[in-house]
């Protein structure tokens, strides 16, 4: 994921303290918090668990991501040699079809396609810089409105 990011052009991360989150990309000037996690391939769908596990005194305790703690999951599938981003949306896990179903339901359907590392991560560093030019021009002051409103 870092080596991916970088091939695109884009600033990685770690972070110094215990965070919910293992890298942060640098979109510029949005900063991206990333929980990187593992996925394994059941038939036609790539599956991931978004979740931790950790052993205490009262036994295992498993917590979910939440959007307030992290951006993204960046899911890598060994199986494939592929990575996918998804957004956090406080989810346990996720499954992700690779090839339509038998029956050709689609509503519903999570496509791996949808969730290419590279092409999503590209995707939002466009909105990203539109966001930018749009907040860059519509800062100018050009007088008043409508613009000959004004006395001489």
């Amino acid at each position: 994921m870092i080596a991916a990011s970088v091939r695109l052009g884009i600033g990685v991360c770690k972070p110094l303290d215990d965070e919910r989150y293992d890298l942060i990309l640098d979109l510029r000037p949005r900063l991206l918090r990333i929980q990187c996690k593992w996925a394994t391939v059941s038939g036609d769908v790539v599956v991931a668990r978004l979740y931790s596990n950790r052993r205490s005194a009262h036994g295992m305790i498993t917590r979910r991501y939440t959007p307030q703690e992290i951006d993204y999951f960046a899911v890598h599938c060994a199986e494939l040699d592929r990575t996918f981003l998804l957004p956090a949306e406080g989810r346990r896990q996720v499954f992700l079809r690779l090839h339509g179903t038998k029956n050709n339901q689609a509503a519903g359907i999570r496509w791996a396609r949808d969730y290419d590392f590279a092409a999503k991560l590209t995707e939002l560093r466009g909105a990203v810089a539109q966001l930018g030019e749009r907040l860059a021009g519509s800062q100018k002051v050009r007088g008043s409105i409508p613009l000959g409103s004004t006395l001489d």
